[in-house]
């Protein structure tokens, strides 16, 4: 968790025009920026993804191997009142993690390799402080469905032949917040951002007593978004 508030304000800290807009009595930019009804915008990012499993018996613990993937998608969001809008964040969001598992002698029976490609249908609602000059903090949190394009959820292969499955639908709850800067010709505003499946996602496999996925009461997945928003 703390290198990515390193990453976040690191690049914030970096950017001399971001910093200017700190200045006590800046020149206003897109004063009307937030009056409009419906706004439009997209966004670029980076993720990392987690699971949580819960066991059915205190074996040793499955591991993960986590790295850092990639966040693209649209923003469409509609005013309430100056201090709430209602987004749709609809998103691409690529990662992998990589499964060790215990009690195996062979890297190929041990080690499972998850690329997962979800499109993300987030909505959420963003409270959002008063402006101060060109910027203004703001917290985001709702609920999304996630489709996992990678799952294997149809296959009827299971580990016993290598492949690890999961549900193609899960829902989740998101939680983060950020900041909003109006710079001259467009909003930019990064955030960070907690995801959390409600449901489990595992698809067992056929024999009841696998020793992959036999002792998994649930699995459901975790991770942290940070988002770079152009509006």
């Amino acid at each position: 968790m703390k290198k990515w508030f390193l990453i976040c304000f690191g690049v914030l800290l970096l950017t001399p025009s971001l910093n200017a807009q700190f200045n006590e009595d800046p020149i206003l930019n897109l004063e009307n920026e937030d009056k409009k009804f419906l706004n439009w915008g997209y966004f670029l990012g980076f993720n990392q993804y987690d699971f949580k499993f819960e066991y059915k018996e205190n074996y040793q613990d499955i591991l993960v191997s986590k790295s850092i993937g990639f966040n693209v998608g649209l923003i469409g969001e509609m005013r309430l009142n100056d201090f709430m809008d209602l987004r749709f964040e609809p998103g691409l969001h690529y990662t992998s993690r990589t499964m060790g598992f215990p009690g195996f002698t062979e890297e190929n029976d041990a080690i499972r390799e998850v690329r997962s490609t979800y499109i993300n249908f987030p909505l959420l609602l963003k409270v959002s402080a008063k402006r101060l000059g060109n910027w203004k903090p703001f917290l985001i949190g709702g609920v999304s469905t996630t489709m996992n394009l990678g799952s294997n959820e149809d296959s009827l292969d299971d580990n016993s032949a290598g492949t690890f499955r999961m549900k193609k639908s899960v829902h989740n709850y998101e939680l983060g917040f950020g900041i909003d800067f109006y710079l001259e010709y467009f909003k930019f505003s990064p955030s960070i951002r907690g995801v959390f499946a409600l449901t489990d996602e595992l698809v067992r496999d056929n024999d009841p007593n696998s020793p992959w996925t036999g002792n998994i009461d649930a699995l459901k997945t975790r991770g942290i978004f940070i988002n770079f928003t152009f509006e």
